[in-house]
């Protein structure tokens, strides 16, 4: 008895710790937004937004991070600032993680525990919040709100729990074949492309200097406008970057129903004076930054599977083995990149921008048949250099 005692304080006191971390992600987080909002406001000469709008107005980033839809005069505005997607992810597993490792949840049982509070909790909060900043001329749709904060607390969570309690490592043990090298090659490849694909947009924007700067001084409320509108840039930055993955797999973007880039062609039609757009082209004729761009997924390829070769051990296999485990890890950045398009993507209403970003399925494809050819040779030449 004093044993089964004690396993329920135990539990309960894991609970409790879950409990305090969810809600110091969602306060802390929201807080940030929110300071951030209320500094821009300072800005404006007219004296901006009072802290209760500028609250709300942090609330509906938050919501927009993780998935939700604010229904406007407009139409939906469905499109995720990944910025705040990757900061609330983040929080989300180091939370969870934390409590996993501080409470030593090594069984299965025990980080189930501590995963399905911190996603209960998230998603109340966010469900709460929802309510909160729902208005009249932007309301929020409640379902898809939830089942955002749930997909992204429970993936989120669920790879904080998996690192910091070691289950994890024993699950990847279990999967035949070098399945950490593997899937180190994976992430490898896919911050290689997500680099590359960051600096053609700096190179694009850097190309457009003087486009950038009339946009920027072009925006209203004096500083407050050209700050918001910068800061708003940089938190969509992560969707600009998976644009461009759209360009270099070959299907191309769109910005709404006027403008469509690739590398078959250019239309241009008019967009929202945001200071990022300033990257897309001036004229119709497609720009030389798009044609080397093509060469983004195989530069990816040729990361993945130097990652491979050099880290196979001495019982895995020679130069074959080596390129078919290649061929695995770049099919492994296809599914990244096409996972990381799809949340990118989005619309602005109903009118020209009922339709932003890039085909995922198309561009998770291509890029899986281009990174896994090069990952392939890459891998081979790499195993052979390291064993001779």
């Amino acid at each position: 008895m004093p044993s089964v005692g004690s396993g329920e304080r135990r539990t309960r006191l894991t609970g409790v710790l879950a409990v305090a971390a969810a809600l110091a992600v969602s306060v802390l987080g929201l807080a940030g937004l929110t300071l951030a909002v209320v500094v821009v406001q300072t800005l404006d000469p007219d004296g901006g937004l009072p802290l209760t709008a500028s609250a709300r107005v942090a609330g509906q980033l938050w919501l927009l991070g993780q998935g939700a839809e604010l229904q406007l005069s407009s139409g939906p505005l469905r499109l995720a600032p990944l910025a705040v997607t990757a900061g609330i992810a983040w929080g989300i597993s180091r939370a969870a993680g934390s409590v996993a490792a501080l409470r030593r949840s090594r069984t299965a049982g025990g980080a189930a525990v501590v995963l399905a509070v911190v996603v209960a909790v998230h998603v109340a909060l966010t469900a709460g919040l929802a309510l909160v900043v729902d208005a009249p001329g932007a309301s929020v749709a409640l379902p898809r709100a939830v089942l955002g904060a749930g997909v992204v607390a429970l993936v989120a969570g669920g790879l904080g729990v998996l690192r910091d309690s070691g289950l994890g490592a024993e699950l990847v043990d279990r999967f035949p074949g070098p399945g950490r090298v593997v899937l180190r090659a994976v992430a490898a490849g896919t911050l290689a492309l997500a680099a590359c694909c960051t600096a053609v947009v700096a190179v694009a924007l850097v190309h457009d200097v003087a486009g950038l700067g009339r946009v920027i001084t072009g925006l209203g409320g004096a500083g407050a406008g050209a700050a918001g509108q910068v800061g708003l840039s940089l938190l969509l930055l992560p969707n600009a970057v998976a644009a461009v993955m759209g360009l270099a797999a070959g299907p191309g973007f769109l910005v709404g129903a006027g403008t469509f880039v690739s590398t078959s062609g250019v239309t241009l039609g008019s967009v929202p004076a945001l200071p990022l757009l300033a990257a897309l082209p001036d004229t119709q004729a497609v720009p030389l930054l798009a044609f080397l761009s093509q060469a983004l997924p195989a530069v990816a390829g040729l990361v993945t599977g130097a990652v491979v070769g050099r880290r196979l051990g001495d019982d895995d296999g020679g130069t074959v083995i080596a390129a078919l485990w290649g061929v695995v890890a770049g099919l492994g950045v296809g599914v990244c990149a096409g996972l990381w398009v799809l949340v990118a993507g989005g619309r602005l209403g109903d009118a020209a921008l009922a339709e932003v970003g890039a085909p995922a399925l198309a561009t998770g494809l291509a890029i899986a048949a281009q990174a896994a050819l090069a990952a392939a040779v890459a891998a081979a030449v790499s195993r052979w250099r390291s064993r001779g």
